[in-house]
């Protein structure tokens, strides 16, 4: 997880190590959360409607209340992002920098897209002399630039690129865990 900037890191691990959407995760809150019993209570989410974040006192369905098992390297990078970025006013888990939820928009284009491009799974960035060359897929076929700063050249590959992984595909990816491990997946809706 290098490749996505600390304060984001418990945010990744939790939605890849239990399956929650992003509204699941950016709508938790402390009291949800059991460290002692390792489960976490789905019972609510934050939706992101015209750059605001609201809270929403249920999950997308009815089977979306429910308590998933906490793994305990999510355990351990939740208590560490607490301990280091404090609580939202309304005990939120997850804040930005001005103790508000997270918007789902920002986190895309700012946090997760470049983290993409870091990782190496969205475009290219390479050293060329004194510059760095960022390549990336579009339709019409691969791109590529010169830049002064590897920083900006991240930059521009995550916004040009067509494609990446979604934060989504981290749910389907827990899920997949679950069917290759044989446990049951009772009511999966992406």
């Amino acid at each position: 997880m290098p490749a996505i900037p600390e304060r984001h890191r418990a945010l990744v691990a939790l939605a890849g190590g239990t399956g929650l959407r992003w509204g699941e995760c950016v709508g938790l809150r402390w009291e949800s959360i059991d460290t002692a019993a390792g489960t976490i209570r789905v019972e609510r989410v934050a939706v992101e409607v015209n750059g605001h974040v609201t809270p929403k006192p249920y999950p997308k369905s009815r089977a979306g209340r429910r308590v998933v098992p906490l793994p305990s390297m999510v355990r351990h990078l939740l208590e560490q992002y607490r301990e280091l970025y404090g609580t939202g006013q309304a005990g939120e888990v997850f804040i930005n920098e001005a103790g508000t939820p997270l918007r789902r928009t920002l986190f895309r284009s700012r946090i997760w897209r470049p983290s993409l491009v870091r990782a190496g799974l969205l475009g290219c960035v390479t050293e060329d002399g004194d510059k760095f060359r960022g390549s990336w897929p579009t339709p019409a076929g691969d791109e590529s630039e010169l830049f002064p700063t590897r920083a900006q050249a991240v930059k521009a590959v995550s916004r040009r690129a067509d494609g990446g992984l979604r934060f989504h595909d981290l749910r389907h990816s827990y899920a997949s865990w679950l069917v290759t491990s044989g446990v049951p997946v009772p009511d999966y809706s992406g």
